[in-house]
């Protein structure tokens, strides 16, 4: 999830109509136009809360911290589309913030970059998107949420009418919701880039997921569209009868044993950015990697069922599997073609939560990469980016 950077007459025009409105919104505007000028980038990564209101979330009562362990070296090179790359030119070249291995539940490599370091919280994009869905699947288990067979509507009365009416909230998780979108970050008059803008000049996000259409059948084409996280948002927090914040905190925030303060962007309306606005540290973020590689558990508590792990970490359907030429989908999360079952939480810019049942590995890579929507630029590759971890698990094999 983002909204695309914009510069020249198009976005002079957009911010002399906002700044009619009030000067509040011409700034939010603007910082949105520039948020991935090369010169900013880095640092509005990890300072979103002076840019956008946001919702905080305290560190653990009981902090978790990871345990260190025997350093890992990481490959000096990884191959990838018939090259040979150096890997630590690679993490430069694609604008390397932090960059984390844990093996067997200990670090084994930690590095900061560009000025970040163990405290700094970046934003998550979409990697977000795996959180929602966790929390999802505690609310259904908890019976805040009947089942997700039932249609998001159900939860969520100001959909219907819309394209989101009679959908079930698995297809949804899915990415299947058949809804008419636009995610296209390049091109300006896309629908996540109109989104965006509405996000920065204070337009509700519930009102524009009920503005949508339907474009095919539900539960029949994987088509990305970053507000199918919003809508599982609006039925969380409608069944919980809490703020995703809120929720998070309790169910997900203090178990895990979170180590820093974290926060969620929100809208002028109080509803968290659920498709992209979580803000954590480079060790926090990994711990949603860790709770996965248990099985939904830490030590003898069982925080996300067992169930909802394995069914969110596989593509059960034609329509979701996984392809030689692009990832497959499960709940909220990315499925690489795989023998070892990996499954990745991946952000734009290049944010990533790496997976590796086999080698008991979790790498979590935060990135503040201007270059994102050059599609020949290689470390902007999600598949360049996965042979980079996939190097890495293999040296971290016993």
């Amino acid at each position: 999830m983002t909204i695309s950077r914009n510069t020249g007459l198009a976005g002079a025009a957009l911010l002399l109509i906002a700044g009619i409105w009030a000067y509040p919104t011409a700034q939010a505007l603007y910082q949105t136009i520039h948020l991935f000028d090369q010169d900013r980038i880095v640092e509005n990564f990890r300072s979103a809360n002076q840019l956008w209101s946001s919702r905080t979330m305290t560190a653990a009562a009981q902090p978790r911290p990871y345990q260190q362990g025997s350093e890992l070296e990481l490959p000096e090179t990884f191959s990838f589309a018939d090259q040979n790359l150096n890997a630590k030119q690679f993490l430069s070249d694609s604008w390397t913030t932090g960059l984390l291995v844990i093996k067997q539940d200990e670090i084994v490599y930690e590095e900061y970059f560009l000025g970040s370091s163990e405290s700094t919280r970046t934003i998550s994009w979409s990697m977000a998107k795996s959180f929602i869905s966790a929390m999802i699947g505690i609310a259904v288990n908890e019976g805040s949420i009947g089942s997700i067979e039932q249609p998001v509507d159900v939860y969520a009365p100001e959909l219907k009418g819309s394209g989101y009416e009679g959908v079930r909230i698995k297809d949804v998780l899915q990415m299947s919701s058949g809804i008419a979108f636009n995610e296209d970050y390049g091109d300006f008059s896309s629908d996540i880039n109109r989104w965006g803008r509405g996000f920065a000049m204070g337009s509700s996000q519930d009102e524009f997921a009920a503005s949508l259409v339907r474009g095919r059948q539900p539960g029949t084409v994987n088509h990305y569209v970053s507000i199918d996280t919003h809508v599982l948002s609006m039925v969380l927090s409608r069944a919980t009868g809490k703020s995703v914040t809120d929720y998070m905190q309790e169910k997900l925030y203090q178990p895990l044993g979170m180590e820093f303060d974290g926060y969620w962007l929100i809208d002028s309306f109080g509803k968290e950015m659920a498709l992209g606005g979580l803000n954590l540290t480079l060790r926090d973020f990994a711990k949603l990697g860790s709770l996965y590689l248990h099985q939904g558990a830490v030590d003898e508590q069982q925080i996300v069922p067992v169930n909802w792990v394995a069914a969110s970490t596989i593509a059960d359907a034609v329509h979701l599997q996984p392809a030689q030429a692009d990832f497959g989908y499960g709940y909220q999360w990315w499925l690489p073609l795989s023998d070892s079952g990996e499954y990745m939480a991946m952000g734009v810019y290049g944010q990533y939560i790496y997976v590796n049942p086999a080698r008991d590995i979790v790498i979590v890579k935060l990135s503040a990469n201007p270059h994102y929507n050059d599609l020949s630029y290689l470390p902007s590759s999600d598949f360049a980016n996965l042979a980079f971890f996939r190097s890495i698990a293999n040296a971290g094999a016993d």
